[in-house]
């Protein structure tokens, strides 16, 4: 049914308004929730999100059901999110689960109801490049609320399939639109932790899922010096100042985490400026492939501006190069390639 779109619905104001002005637009819409995690065994349909997705899409007069997704999310996100942090990783979960998780099971979910197109609540836009053949994805409007770098391990058949009505509002006029037309969930707050640690103690849910104590060992300088004990690898991050737990002369941060020795290496926060870095995992997206040196904008982080800088395939990955320094960055995180408001692709930091 191509004018039919199956909606992710996550009992937010965004994804509830973005079923809304499908319908609006014409649409046959259903509402869907994918129960992807849950700390308690409650029966599907019952948590809050859950029951505030269904008061909206009873409210728009649609059909809405939850499926359950968890082995997938365990397993594909989960499992990487802990196995990056016990190799001295910082991982972006979200980035990972878009592609190998929500979008698609939704599509899988789409399919079997015989619906072509789904759609989200991501502050982003797709368009058709009839020229190059492909579908192209671009930053959402609100420079405040683009979501496009979480999006950046998406595949051309994902894209090809997918709907972003939120991707040319802001999130004033997603919320007064939401309000104007009585959405129960229009002035709901938005969520700003990982899905699977709401309290974002994500060394206590770490030690907690593997049943392990991660050791202690040495903070070091950059000369291998030793300024004292850390209180095991997982717990520090690059850039991390607060949390040390020692008394220093001079602030330090932490430049990287040494998981050969288990080291933490610290130092003044100059030593944290870096010209390049290696990006692996390629995922090229609005273009074919990345085959040859090109001039892009780089985010290194979801909350980074992104900066100008020469990418050099090289051996399956890329060399960032930037035109001037960049602070702490991160091994595991996710660096995205932007041309303008068309993101290009992305990977991961090695």
């Amino acid at each position: 049914m191509a004018d039919s779109v199956l909606v992710a619905m996550s009992g937010g104001v965004d994804s509830s308004a973005a079923a809304m002005l499908l319908a609006r637009e014409g649409y046959t819409v259903r509402g869907m929730t994918l129960r992807l995690w849950s700390a308690e065994d409650v029966p599907l349909g019952e948590l809050q999100s859950e029951r505030d997705a269904k008061r909206v899409c009873d409210q728009l007069g649609i059909p809405f059901s939850v499926c359950d997704h968890r082995d997938a999310f365990r397993s594909e996100v989960i499992g990487a999110f802990i196995r990056a942090y016990e190799n001295g990783e910082t991982p972006n979960p979200c980035v990972l689960c878009n592609r190998r998780v929500k979008f698609d099971c939704m599509l899988r979910e789409a399919d079997a109801l015989g619906i072509d197109k789904i759609a989200t609540g991501h502050y982003a836009r797709v368009e058709y490049d009839a020229a190059a053949g492909r579908y192209i994805l671009k930053k959402g409007e609100d420079p405040k609320k683009d979501q496009s770098y979480m999006l950046c391990d998406l595949t051309q058949e994902q894209l090809s399939r997918v709907l972003f009505p939120l991707g040319s509002l802001t999130k004033e006029e997603i919320r007064a639109i939401a309000a104007e037309s009585g959405i129960a969930t229009a002035t709901k707050k938005d969520s700003q932790d990982i899905c699977f640690i709401p309290d974002g103690d994500y060394v206590r849910f770490i030690e907690e899922t593997t049943g392990k104590a991660y050791p202690e060992g040495d903070f070091t300088d950059a000369a291998g010096n030793t300024l004292g004990r850390h209180k095991g690898l997982i717990r520090y991050t690059t850039g991390q100042r607060k949390g040390l737990g020692l008394a220093l002369p001079a602030p330090m941060y932490v430049l990287q985490k040494d998981t050969e020795n288990n080291r933490v290496i610290l130092g003044t926060n100059e030593q944290l400026f870096t010209i390049e870095c290696t990006v692996k995992d390629v995922n090229a997206l609005s273009i074919p492939a990345f085959d040859a040196p090109m001039r892009a904008e780089v985010k290194v982080r979801y909350s980074h501006s992104a900066s100008p800088a020469w990418l050099y395939p090289e051996d399956g990955k890329i060399r960032v190069v930037f035109d001037t320094p960049q602070r702490a960055i991160t091994r595991g995180q996710t660096a995205a390639f932007y041309d303008g408001d068309i993101l290009l692709g992305g990977g991961k930091i090695e």
